[in-house]
C-alpha cells in the first residue's frame, strides 16, 4: 500500500515537472488547443459526476431498502426521503451535463 502511494506521488511530481515543456503554443494554435481541453475536461467531468451519482444512487436504494426491511411501518417516511435524496443527486449530475454542454458549444475562456 505504502509502495504503490509512493509510486502514485512521483509519478504526479514527474508530471509536473514535466508540463511546463508543453505550457503554451505560438498564436492561433492556441485556441483550438483551449477549445480541445476544455471538451477534454468537460467530458471527464460528465463521466466522473455520472459515475459517483450513480454510485450515490445505488448506496441510497440499498440503504433505503434496508430500512424499509427492517421497518415496514416507515416505509412511506422512507420512501418520501429516498425520493428526495435520489432526485438531489440526479440534479447534482444534471448541473453537471449543464456545464459540460456549455463547454462543448461555447468557448468561455477564450474569443
Amino acid at each position: 500500500m505504502k509502495k504503490s502511494f509512493v509510486l502514485t506521488l512521483a509519478l504526479i511530481a514527474a508530471t509536473g515537472l514535466v508540463s511546463p515543456l508543453y505550457a503554451q503554443e505560438a498564436g492561433a494554435a492556441a485556441g483550438s488547443e483551449l477549445v480541445k481541453w476544455s471538451i477534454i475536461t468537460a467530458g471527464f467531468a460528465l463521466a466522473i459526476a455520472a459515475a459517483f451519482g450513480a454510485l450515490g444512487q445505488s448506496r441510497g436504494i440499498a440503504a433505503a431498502a434496508d430500512g424499509i426491511a427492517r421497518n415496514p411501518s416507515a416505509a412511506g417516511e422512507i420512501r418520501g426521503v429516498f425520493i428526495l435524496g435520489l432526485v438531489l443527486i440526479e440534479s447534482l449530475v444534471i448541473y453537471v451535463l449543464l456545464i459540460s454542454l456549455i463547454l462543448f458549444f461555447l468557448k468561455p475562456f477564450g474569443g
